[in-house]
């Protein structure tokens, strides 16, 4: 069974949506703001974060599935007629993925793996 383990809220204007969650359930949110905005939830599980997308605000939340094999599941995601984008880093923490199911609807994988090289600076 696959576990949900981060989720992001795509938007147009950080600062409008950072105080309507906020205000909705008190979320509180810290994260960088160089070399892009990308402010994550603090205290909450599964981690949240709220980033600067105007093409993607408004499309949902994007949810981020735990996998322990990113590549198996990427093609086991191709196999079932679904998309998958090619894996990306994510510096000392892992790997990412986005995806697509059958009925267009958008979904990442990420596995853990503090080995990736690179950093944000």
């Amino acid at each position: 069974m696959a576990t949900i383990v981060h989720f992001e809220l795509p938007s147009a204007d950080v600062d409008r949506a950072k105080a309507f969650w906020s205000g909705v359930f008190g979320w509180t949110f810290g994260g960088m703001t160089e070399p892009f905005v990308y402010l994550m939830t603090e205290g909450e599980e599964p981690v949240g974060a709220i980033y600067q997308d105007a093409d993607q605000a408004g499309k949902g939340p994007i949810v981020y599935m735990a996998t322990d094999d990113i590549d198996a599941t990427i093609a086991k995601v191709r196999d079932a007629g679904g998309s998958a984008d090619e894996k990306q880093p994510i510096p000392q923490t892992g790997w990412f993925v986005r995806c697509k199911d059958t009925e267009g609807n958008s979904f990442s994988l990420f596995q853990r793996d503090e080995t990736v090289p690179g950093s944000f600076e």
